[in-house]
């Protein structure tokens, strides 16, 4: 029987520990002991990515904000959905996740940090989007498991009236903000509808063609 090792361990801003692990090939980041997010299940956060720039193809100079950078995931897939001419702004908050990523030996997100669309800020992606307006045609948010934060608290004012309104300030006219959820996020759903969007709401796998595992949520949501 493989075991599970622990390859490395952080903590978090407000002080929890983050540990990542590795179980045969797959790795698995955890918060707390809670799991974060895995390799073994990452079908969603590429629909994430595929569909929040869905509307950019073929879009010259398209600018898009990926808040969290995960394990990779929706960035490569971003990535592969964009033309040459994008820029990709990448906002991560914890040094070790971008350290982990960087590293090849890992197989996480090497690949995509050295692609010259992307540019990596090490740090808070309400930041970016306050001192943004009109810059992104997509903002993508995969920052915690949905509006009731896990990694870092701090993120859940992303999900408040005010952060709403803020990400919206921050999309270019046609631009759309999409959010990733572990859960059911109907609340929100209405919040962002009042704020002025148009929502569509995807239930995705977390394993692409199975039919167990569960649902994940994506909420698309529009400047029209």
């Amino acid at each position: 029987m493989k075991q599970t090792i622990l390859l490395d361990t952080a903590t978090t801003p407000d002080g929890r520990p983050m540990t990542l692990l590795s179980h045969d090939r797959d790795r698995m980041i955890r918060v707390a002991g809670i799991e974060l997010m895995s390799t073994r299940q990452h079908h969603s956060e590429e629909c994430l990515g595929e569909l929040a720039c869905r509307h950019l193809i073929g879009h010259r100079g398209s600018r898009v904000l990926v808040g969290g950078l995960g394990m990779g995931f929706t960035l490569r897939a971003v990535l592969g959905t964009l033309p040459s001419d994008a820029e990709v702004v990448v906002a991560e908050i914890m040094p070790a996740v971008i350290k982990w990523n960087r590293d090849p030996a890992l197989g996480l997100g090497a690949d995509c940090l050295v692609d010259p669309r992307v540019g990596l800020v090490e740090g808070d992606v309400g930041e970016i989007l306050r001192t943004s307006p009109g810059a992104f045609d997509s903002v993508i948010l995969d920052v915690d498991n949905g509006a009731s934060a896990l990694s870092v608290r701090g993120n859940d004012r992303l999900y408040r009236a005010n952060g709403v309104g803020m990400t919206r300030k921050a999309l270019r006219r046609g631009g759309c903000v999409a959010y990733w959820s572990a859960s059911d996020e109907s609340d929100f759903a209405d919040l962002l509808r009042d704020s002025g969007f148009t929502v569509d709401i995807e239930r995705v796998r977390p394993h692409a063609g199975l039919r167990g595992g569960g649902w994940h949520t994506l909420l698309l949501a529009r400047v029209t």
